[in-house]
């Protein structure tokens, strides 16, 4: 078994360009039907006219930069360093703006819906 070790959100982040067309994703962790991920974003926003309808329920934490979320249809919630929401199973959304003047970190953990 390896050796427990602790991470840094803040090691190796990656230089994203906001000319790349996606945003830096990584898996710190699975298990459960749950897993967290560490997103990068760099002037990043999701394309015109697509909205994200995931099956789990979504818990974000904005770590670095800043960021604006668009909840279908019109409702918008601004990011800063600290904020968290959660984002239920099938709340249509998606990434209007992340700033482009540096890293925008987030801490991402997607959980399994509750059955109806």
């Amino acid at each position: 078994m390896p050796p427990i070790r602790p991470r840094n959100i803040f090691d190796a982040v990656p230089e994203v360009a906001a000319a790349a067309s996606t945003e830096f994703v990584e898996r710190l962790a699975q298990g459960g039907g749950a897993r967290v991920e560490r997103i990068v974003s760099h002037g990043h926003a999701s394309p015109p006219g697509f909205w994200y309808d995931q099956p789990e329920t979504e818990w974000v934490l904005l770590v670095a930069g800043r960021a604006r979320l668009r909840f279908h249809p019109d409702r918008i919630v601004e990011l800063e360093p600290g904020d968290h929401l959660l984002i239920p199973a099938h709340e249509r959304h998606r990434v209007e703006w992340t700033d482009s003047d540096g890293a925008t970190i987030w801490l991402a953990v997607f959980l399994p819906a509750d059955p109806a």
